[in-house]
């Protein structure tokens, strides 16, 4: 395995593609085999391949196998893997304490990312923030502050959306398998109201506004409802990006109707769509905002920031965790903000981006099964249909992301319908890395 040493960190590796045995190779197939017997199969893999190492713009397996990584973990190390910044903060603070529950003897860390949240989220009124462990987390918390404040208990998501996996959160998220199906009953008071879906429904933004006002005023009633929860670009729905001014329109109807409008940024969230928050992109001012995975370079950590009369509406002791804002978790989040504010990650996303939809929209000239390309910064998406009908075409999707894998490029399949290739590479891949993955996808889809 080829290293290459950084001014400061440990190691980092050669950012190369290179496959040396058989995917999967033999150290792999025989974890597989120990995870089988050990794992209950209710948890799967994307890859059949074991980690071993990751850094830049690749992962390693256990057969020394390097692969260019275009999912960062589902957008998690948006700075890169064991980035050096967060190695080095990590490294110390195990050394000093890694646990003793913020709730019990608190730390200078938490209370440093709460002011960087409240610093840099959207808006420039007063805000507090409150740290949890995982994205689901974040958003059942944002739910419970805006209940508490509005003293309302509906809650209006959307078409597409996924906002995680405990009861409250799967009854936010609209895709039945493999998330909800067999899980229920589900927590009340959840209703699902149509989102923008440029692609599919044709509409401008306030058309779009309004069809969703429309269904909320009817069926919930400004009067009963609590908040509503939206993904700015939607995830796991197909990074739905909805049409110019939809937001805006259901932001200003929340406002003018006493409803909490929180915008879900779990994984739109610290550079990833070329600005530091989706939101910022149409001017978006949530009430609450919640954040998580690419936070901390890795670490667990999760956050909600939100106006400051509406997050101190709730008794204290209302909010927590034992583990919630981990003092490990806390450095290197502020190691990850640093390190996106002064390397300019964001304006990285941007140009990767850019080079991404470059390159699939002179494929898409000649290959109609190309349906559509979206999104924004390094959180792009290509939706695969039949020509014929424009129907979604789930069968042709995974075949592309299965001989990528196997031609050693990461890629992630999502949406409603799984006929969509996201791409969330680390905001630190290689250009030329980004391109050679690129081509492999290309190859695969010709060859499909």
């Amino acid at each position: 395995m080829t290293l290459t040493t950084p001014t400061t960190g440990g190691p980092t590796l050669a950012q190369e593609r290179r496959i040396v045995t058989a995917i999967p190779g033999p150290r792999s197939v025989e974890l597989m085999a120990r995870k089988r017997s050990a794992v209950t199969s209710a948890v799967g893999t994307t890859m059949p391949v074991f980690a071993a190492a990751a850094g830049g713009g690749v992962i390693v397996d256990v057969d020394g196998n390097s692969f260019i990584d275009l999912g960062s973990g589902i957008a998690v190390t948006g700075v890169g893997n064991s980035a050096p910044r967060v190695v080095d903060a990590v490294q110390a603070q195990v050394a000093q304490f890694t646990h003793t529950c913020f709730m019990v003897t608190p730390y200078d860390s938490y209370v440093e990312v709460a002011e960087k949240l409240n610093e840099l989220t959207p808006g420039d009124h007063e805000k507090r923030s409150a740290l949890f462990n995982s994205g689901a987390e974040a958003v059942e918390n944002a739910i419970k502050v805006a209940r508490s404040y509005t003293g309302k208990q509906a809650v209006v998501a959307f078409d597409h959306a996924y906002h995680g996996r405990t009861n409250l959160t799967m009854a936010l998220t609209a895709k039945s398998m493999p998330y909800k199906s067999g899980f229920g009953p589900f927590a009340p008071e959840i209703y699902r109201a149509p989102m923008s879906y440029p692609f599919r429904d044709g509409l401008s933004g306030p058309e779009a506004a309004k069809r969703a006002v429309s269904v909320i005023e009817k069926q919930v009633g400004a009067a009963n409802l609590a908040a509503i929860v939206v993904e700015p670009i939607q995830g796991e729905g197909g990074f739905i990006v909805p049409a110019p001014g939809f937001l805006p329109a259901l932001a200003e109807w929340a406002r003018e109707n006493d409803v909490v409008f929180i915008a879900d940024e779990v994984q739109t969230g610290f550079a990833r769509t070329g600005d530091l928050f989706a939101s910022e992109n149409e001017g978006i001012v949530p009430d609450i905002i919640a954040t998580a995975k690419g936070i901390a370079g890795g670490l667990p950590l999760s956050a909600i920031t939100g106006r400051a009369e509406i997050m101190d509406a709730t008794h204290t002791g209302g909010l927590g965790g034992t583990y919630g804002g981990n003092p490990i978790a806390c450095v290197a989040a502020l190691a990850a903000i640093e390190t996106y504010l002064e390397d300019d990650l964001a304006s990285a996303a941007r140009t990767i981006g850019e080079t991404i939809a470059a390159r699939f929209t002179a494929a898409q000239k000649t290959d109609a099964r190309i349906g559509d390309i979206r999104g924004r910064g390094a959180m792009m998406a290509i939706e695969f249909v039949d020509p014929r009908t424009n129907e979604p075409d789930a069968a042709l999707t995974a075949a592309i992301a299965k001989a990528a894998a196997a031609e050693g490029v990461i890629v992630l399949t999502c949406g409603t319908y799984g006929n969509v290739i996201r791409f969330l590479p680390p905001l630190s891949i290689p250009d030329a890395l980004l391109n050679e993955g690129i081509d492999v996808v290309l190859s695969a889809l010709e060859n499909a």
